[in-house]
């Protein structure tokens, strides 16, 4: 699969776990482009995370990349056409001294890509901002709970764990705020096909067709 300039995100980490899973390396996609996955692209992030758990060396990896157009900078791999870079922080797997991350295959056309599951990429999103204040980092885990299936019972637990129950809370406030502010959107665009954009109902004529 050749990556341009407008491949995406979704179209560069299927690339890339398969360029790895070819070279028997074994790593976990996590960080903003797993978080925008799971929002549907709503989120967006510049690079892809692959947290490595099994590689025997650094130059596995490299040819891995090289293998499909990647080359080395420092600690990152750049394409010449792909606008996504990628980086493989070393493990273990964590969020928040959480240990106990099993990745979850997902799916991506007809290719999977390891990664966290929606609940632990929301769940790596709030640390960002439970800890570091990032609102980048909240905006991310609203959009992976508004655009998949995330477990928030165990969510909030682990927000109480961490003594985050007031930022748990803004995180569901603007999960409400952010769901109220797309309907109201729907809304207007609803009421601008019908009513041709006046905003308001306007019969064309008292005795004609509507």
């Amino acid at each position: 699969m050749k990556l341009t300039r407008q491949s995406s995100i979704q179209k560069v980490a299927a690339v890339v776990a398969e360029a790895l899973s070819r070279a028997r390396v074994r790593a976990v996609l996590s960080g903003g482009a797993c978080a925008s996955i799971h929002s549907g692209g709503v989120y967006q992030s510049v690079d892809l995370d692959f947290i490595l758990q099994e590689y025997e060396s650094p130059q596995q990896i490299a040819a891995a990349m090289g293998s499909i157009g990647f080359s080395r900078s420092g600690d990152q791999f750049f394409h010449p056409e792909a606008k996504f870079y990628v980086e493989f922080p070393p493990g273990p797997l964590s969020i928040a001294g959480d240990y106990q991350i099993e990745p979850v295959d997902i799916r991506i056309g007809n290719r999977s890509v390891l990664g966290l599951s929606a609940t632990d990429s929301c769940r790596d999103r709030l640390a960002a901002f439970f800890f570091w204040n990032d609102r980048l980092g909240l905006q991310a885990a609203v959009q992976v709970a508004l655009g998949s299936h995330v477990d928030l019972d165990r969510i909030r637990a682990w927000s109480e764990g961490q003594g985050a129950q007031e930022r748990f809370q803004t995180f569901l406030d603007e999960i409400e705020r952010v769901r109220c502010a797309a309907a109201a959107t729907a809304a207007r665009t609803v009421a601008w096909q019908i009513f041709g954009g006046s905003g308001r109902f306007e019969p064309r004529s008292t005795y004609g067709n509507w």
